[in-house]
């Protein structure tokens, strides 16, 4: 089977309309001259390319029309006339965003063809169109696996995206010189968890529809329904792993606010022990600032220097104390 990392693809341009690829030799093909064993790859369809493929390939009316719509969200249905497949995966994983990119899927067990139809350029579709230029006698179950591969694989770059997101927050939670403000930490969670909830709708939603996909194509293709039950496991494992990144930001939520308060009452510690040293000290300056006549104090040669020794010594008394109780 057919597999490409979909890290080594860059962005390939390619010219919107149909182009065709014959999975035996590779070669690139007219739709008129084959249409067995190839793979159809159709971006921004005008009606034009609809007509050119509707003389080859039978489309059922609503799976087209799913096709055809931007918005149609990801589904499996086994049509008289094909298999049909939308798959929707992350645009923009890397960027930890729910942008989301889609690609209808019709494979014709009969023809030992796969046609897709996109709206916009998919960077693991063009990545799996190149690389075909270097591999000759592929199936139509190599394309199927590969392209729901690499679009499989557009979640593992999120969750590692997400995870590096989330080692930043936990250090700023815990590094003492890089405290986040309290409202800052709380928008960047909750933002991070709205981008999760979006992204295991995604991964839940094809994760169903492969295993159908893969279920039906048992008895079409019993060695490449193997691996599009790779690919089903794949997605479970991706859905089980952004839900364990969902609760871990909510944990990592509540350590935050449990930091902060614990910080708060450190502050509050400190500055009642001050305020309590201080105590004494204000309690003796107001008794030696009262204007009575016979203070003997007032008087004495070492009357100022015997009222800072006692400032001193109280203070230094206190703080001792609250030191020996572990107060401070």
């Amino acid at each position: 089977m057919l597999s490409v990392p979909l890290s080594k693809h860059p962005m390939i341009a390619a010219k919107p309309g149909i182009r065709v690829k014959c999975l035996e030799t590779n070669n690139d093909l007219s739709l008129e001259q084959k249409q067995h064993k190839v793979w159809v790859d159709v971006e921004h369809p005008q009606e034009a390319d609809l007509l050119r493929l509707g003389k080859y390939f039978r489309f059922n009316r609503l799976a087209l029309e799913d096709a055809l719509d931007p918005e149609q969200w990801a589904r499996f249905e086994s049509y008289p006339e094909h298999l049909f497949l939308v798959l929707r995966t992350l645009a923009e994983p890397e960027d930890v965003t729910d942008r989301t990119e889609k690609v209808a899927i019709f494979w014709y067990p009969e023809l030992e063809s796969v046609v897709t139809i996109r709206h916009e350029p998919i960077t693991y579709i063009e990545g799996t169109w190149k690389e075909l230029e270097h591999r000759k006698g592929l199936s139509a179950t190599d394309v199927l696996y590969t392209i729901l591969d690499e679009g499989t694989d557009t979640f593992f770059i999120f969750l590692d995206e997400l995870e590096n997101r989330t080692d930043e927050l936990e250090e700023a939670v815990f590094h003492p010189t890089r405290v986040m403000p309290s409202q800052e930490f709380a928008a960047r969670v909750f933002e991070l968890k709205h981008t999760i909830i979006a992204a295991r709708r995604l991964a839940s939603s094809a994760r169903e529809n492969v295993a159908q996909f893969s279920r039906h194509a048992t008895a079409l293709s019993p060695e490449g329904a193997i691996y599009l039950r790779d690919v089903s496991d794949h997605l479970t494992r991706i859905y089980d792993g952004i839900d364990s990144a969902r609760d871990v930001l909510s944990s990592l939520l509540d350590v935050h606010l449990t930091v902060q308060s614990n910080r708060m009452n450190e502050v509050m510690k400190t500055l009642t022990t001050v305020s309590t040293i201080f105590l004494p000290l204000t309690f003796l300056a107001g008794v030696w600032g009262m204007n009575y006549t016979f203070m003997p104090e007032l008087h004495w040669k070492y009357g100022y220097l015997f009222a800072w020794g006692s400032f001193i010594l109280a203070a230094l008394a206190f703080a001792a104390y609250f030191k020996w109780r572990k107060w401070w």
